[in-house]
């Protein structure tokens, strides 16, 4: 048997190979859009895609299934479990088999039994895998998904937090410690390989390292320790990360089927000269790619910030993919940029400027305020400043600066902040990394006078400056 293991950073997602050698022929595990990875290790090991198996509808990438199935001919090994609604719309155009709990399918000598294990989603199934080849009677690993991460377990509300279907948190809550109760009944000596690693929205807590097993997740898995059903119910709902906005296209996406690609294409090339008129239609987002500190020091008035290595999590939030997108980005970033935007759905990006043609023409011209913490609190008192906290709500719960608002930087363009002429704004993070990002936004969105406040609430309390803890804190947000 042949086993490789791909993991992609920027969304901490992971999708595996798995091939026998005694036949030439490989599965895909839910795999990514970016495919072209899996068909040069696959020709590199000497063995054929044959099909694709997904654990889930996923909400957080645009799946490679659909991709597969139309490049090399694929088979769909899809779930069949769940209610009508979460079924897939498109797997009848290829050749599939649809599954359900109990039923087998193999690869050569590799064996896939079906697992249902609803409660991230109600038609999540696992793969438990059995290497015959050797003459093996008893599975090797399992493929969870979404359902156990290492030392975490998937999230139940994003049908409710991220695709707006009310009522389905609880219930997928219930389900998942059912789900539990079976995954307890599994040998210990089991691999896990999870869908995800650590900095997934899929779940709060995510270790960051590739594999365990059953045995070790009994052991130190938190929300393996929960026998009682109404507590396991309170802990698992309760500080879940934000869902990023496109969470909710991305069901429906990877549900009806995504677009195929076909291939690398790249947005054309625009001249540094159309930039300034592009950014004046205020139907188009310009986004500035280059490092968040580079951007407070000089940018293009009317443009946002995104740096290259946040662009999934903050494109997924910020970016309306209905309204056009361009890119200012380096030769050596764009391939990366357009690969993460279109792995999350955006597939419609109207064009990029070069980075560097852009400075030669002189066009970053403006700036952003930075203070200090220590700065800031001294002009507070006497200017009026407000202070909002663009930090995650888990975040603040931990400690937050006192006096500070709060309004979470992925929402800030879905729920406006009403920014007034004569106020000033300051912008506060953990470090001073995301509130470049806000200040980009409140100035697109009218702000006048925006500060960064440098290092971030991090620097805040290094300094001395007042915080109120968790235990002291009755937290509000204008979200």
């Amino acid at each position: 048997m042949l086993l490789k293991y791909f993991y992609d950073q920027a969304l901490a997602h992971a999708s595996y190979l798995v091939g026998c050698q005694r036949t030439g022929e490989a599965v895909v595990v839910d795999p990514g859009r970016d495919i072209e990875q899996y068909l040069q290790v696959a020709a590199g090991e000497g063995v054929r895609i044959v099909g694709v198996a997904e654990t889930h509808i996923h909400a957080d990438y645009v799946s490679g299934a659909r991709e597969l199935a139309e490049r090399v001919g694929a088979t769909l090994y899809v779930s069949d479990e769940g209610p009508a609604e979460w079924k897939y719309a498109y797997a009848k155009q290829y050749a599939h088999r649809l599954l359900k709990d109990g039923d087998k399918f193999s690869i050569g000598n590799v064996e896939f039994a079906v697992m249902h294990t609803p409660g991230h989603t109600p038609e999540s199934i696992s793969f438990v895998l059995t290497d015959k080849g050797g003459g093996a009677d008893r599975p090797m690993g399992i493929f969870t998904g979404d359902f156990i991460f290492v030392g975490s377990i998937g999230r139940p509300d994003l049908l409710e937090e991220a695709a707006g279907i009310m009522g389905t948190a609880e219930p997928g809550a219930r389900d998942l410690f059912k789900s539990m109760a079976r995954f307890r009944q599994l040998p210990d000596y089991l691999q896990v390989w999870p869908a995800h690693g650590a900095g997934s929205a899929c779940g709060k807590g995510l270790g960051a390292i590739p594999s365990s097993t059953v045995g070790y997740e009994k052991l130190f898995n938190p929300a393996l320790q929960y026998r009682d059903e109404q507590a396991f119910v309170d802990y698992i709902l309760a500080e879940q990360p934000e869902a990023p906005k496109y969470f909710a296209l991305m069901k429906r996406v990877n549900k009806e089927g995504p677009a195929v690609l076909g291939g690398t294409q790249f947005p054309p090339r625009l001249p540094a000269n159309q930039l300034l008129e592009t950014i004046a239609d205020r139907q188009n987002i310009v986004v500035d790619t280059v490092a968040g500190k580079v951007f407070a020091n000089a940018h293009v008035p009317g443009t946002i910030s995104i740096e290259t290595k946040y662009i999934a999590m903050w494109g997924g939030s910020l970016l309306d993919y209905a309204r056009p997108i361009y890119l200012i980005a380096s030769q050596h970033d764009l391939a990366e940029v357009v690969r993460i935007l279109r792995k999350i759905g955006c597939d419609h990006i109207s064009g990029f400027f070069d980075a560097d043609e852009v400075v030669a023409a002189g066009l970053r011209k403006d700036s952003l305020r930075q203070l200090s913490p220590r700065e800031l609190a001294e002009q507070m008192t006497q200017n009026g400043i407000e202070l909002i906290d663009v930090r995650g709500l888990n975040e603040r719960h931990e400690v937050m600066v006192e006096g500070s608002e709060h309004h979470f930087l992925g929402k800030m363009f879905s729920k406006p902040y009403d920014f007034e002429d004569d106020k000033t704004y300051a912008f506060v993070c953990r470090t001073g990394g995301r509130s470049v990002v806000a200040c980009s936004v409140a100035k697109y969105l009218g702000a006048k006078n925006v500060i960064n406040v440098s290092g971030g609430v991090v620097a805040w309390e290094r300094a001395g400056l007042p915080v109120v803890k968790q235990s002291e804190a009755n937290l509000q947000s204008v979200d």
